[in-house]
């Protein structure tokens, strides 16, 4: 291994040897904290995309898709309830394939499909009720691709055609549908929904169609939706008309001194009126004209009657003669069809309160005629405008101010604890680590500082002070007994006895000045130029 290497570790292996119980937990931490992050983001990032295999499955369909990609091991995942199944963008054709060979998902047999396998032997019963069902197939298709709607259901009831039946029934239609995650469909899509399907059976009117959903509501009722729809239209035009006269009103007389309420009233139904006029053209020579004359001479018997001419036989001698006329005038007429729709507006009224503090000035008459023309008031129609000068009571407004301001400060208090709280947890984690830095930072100082001041004030057991520690602390030197051939022969011939108590503190002292000049190499030869320059004096 290279030397820089081997460096670096000894480096580091003395730096983790020094570290105390707490930097060593707070170390161990660290790393696994990081490990576990490590780990994380690598699962994360390995993790494949996922790319829809199927959507819009049905329970038996995704069941069967589910066990085919379990039997070929493949991961997957479920969303939208169980109706989508996912698996890695990698794998999405080659499953298709695999479920297709399969049969899956298994084709519906709704719809004009259901023609695709009639013979030519079918009665007319069997055609009249498999047309039934292909278009409530084709329509439960197409409600069930509206936003929000994952199941949908349609049943028809169309009565057979008779010549032998004189009253005629018309024809209904029930609607069930689920939607995804229990929402409510808009008044638009209901409204949609019963168009589509009124329109799609001959002689369905949008009133004979009934809504229902998976909650068990009603929002569609028969002969119901036209009020409700009206009603709704009339809703929308009393808030439109109310907001201009309001406008107007905030302008003339100022925000909050006026108030304005609207009722409109529209037809329900759809009315027709035809009329018929005739009339004379003056002038004008008859279209046709038919004159027709008789003339008789004879005697003794009164004309037109039979045999009278024989009867009377000879007499006197006598005229008749008779002229008529047929003349058919050229009359004019007129055919004049008026057709009223649902929803027209047959009569409104227009209700204005002005505050009696801020009409001072105020001209009622000229006040009315602009809210009038705002409006679009007609007194033809039935329509009325009333225009009052009354005073405003302040208690409400004071209470909605008070309310105001108590939500204001409530608001504001909320804000400060919130605040306070974040503040408060942030000092806590920053006095925390601003502590534990400290600590570490002043234990690692005590600890150098105890390593020096150990190699510095080194003293043998039963001597005064060492050579070293009299060199730092500025004392004498004490004068050691020189080493002799007798004393090396005396020691050679004594056994070695148990190594001693001082001794063993005698060696330790010696590595740690050993450790101390290989640390700082500078400073200990410092010391040792002093040590032999005091013994050179001495």
């Amino acid at each position: 291994m290279p030397a820089a290497v081997t460096s670096v570790f000894g480096r580091l292996r003395a730096a983790v040897s020094s570290f105390s119980l707490a930097q060593r937990t707070i170390a161990i931490i660290g790393i696994a904290v990081l490990v576990m992050g490590a780990v994380a983001l690598s699962s994360w990032l390995s993790r494949p995309a996922m790319s829809p295999l199927f959507s819009g499955l049905g329970a038996e369909d995704a069941s069967a898709v589910v066990e085919q990609l379990r039997a070929a091991s493949v991961p997957y995942e479920l969303a939208d309830g169980g109706s989508t199944v996912l698996v890695a963008e990698a794998d999405v054709y080659e499953q298709r394939l695999a479920a297709a060979a399969s049969g899956l998902p298994r084709a519906r047999t709704d719809g004009y499909s259901l023609f695709d396998t009639m013979g030519v032997t079918s009665s007319e019963f069997q055609q009249s009720v498999t047309y039934k069902r292909a278009i409530e197939g084709e329509l439960a298709r197409t409600i069930g691709a509206l936003d929000n709607v994952t199941t949908a259901s349609v049943q028809l009831a169309i009565p057979e055609e008779s010549v032998f039946v004189s009253e005629k029934v018309d024809p209904t239609a029930s609607v069930f549908i689920e939607t995804a995650n229990s929402t409510t469909l808009s008044a638009e899509q209901v409204e949609a929904i019963v168009h589509l399907t009124s329109a799609a059976v001959s002689g369905m009117k949008p009133e004979d169609v009934a809504v229902i959903d998976s909650t068990g509501r009603t929002l569609s009722a028969v002969g119901g939706d036209l009020t409700r729809g009206t009603d709704q239209q009339a809703g929308a035009y009393e808030v439109r008309t109310a907001a201009n006269v309001q406008d107007l009103l905030d302008t003339v007389v100022g925000a909050g001194h006026a108030t304005v309420s609207v009722s409109a009233v529209m037809e329900h139904a759809t009315s027709e009126r035809i009329d018929e006029t005739y009339v004379p053209v003056e002038g004008a020579p008859p279209a046709t004209e038919e004159t027709s004359s008789e003339t008789y001479t004879g005697t003794g018997a009164d004309p037109g009657v039979l045999g009278a001419e024989v009867a009377a036989g000879a007499g006197d001698g006598g005229t008749y003669e008779s002229t008529q006329t047929t003349r058919t005038n050229v009359i004019s007429k007129s055919v004049e069809s008026t057709t009223t729709p649902a929803g027209a507006l047959t009569r409104q009224t227009v209700a204005v309160a002005v505050d009696a503090a801020a009409a001072e000035g105020l001209d009622v008459d000229q006040l009315t005629a602009l809210v009038t023309t705002a409006a679009g008031i007609d007194p033809d129609r039935g329509d009325a405008v009333t225009v009052e000068v009354v005073p405003f009571s302040a208690v409400a407004a004071t209470d909605a101010q008070a309310a105001l301001e108590a939500a204001r400060e409530a608001e504001a208090a909320e804000r400060a604890a919130e605040t306070t709280r974040i503040a408060v947890i942030a000092g806590a984690v920053l006095f925390a680590v601003v502590v534990g830095i400290v600590t570490i930072v002043v234990v690692n100082r005590r600890r150098r500082r105890a390593a020096e001041s150990r190699v510095l004030t080194l003293t043998p057991v039963g001597e005064p002070l060492d050579a070293f520690d009299a060199l730092t602390q500025g004392l004498p030197t004490p004068q050691l007994d020189p080493i002799t051939p007798d004393l090396l022969a005396t020691a050679a011939l004594e056994p070695d006895p148990e190594p001693e108590l001082s001794q063993v503190t005698l060696d330790r002292r010696r590595a740690e000045i050993g450790d101390f000049a290989r640390r700082d190499p500078a400073k200990a030869a410092d010391l040792l130029r002093q040590l032999v320059r005091d013994r050179q004096d001495a």
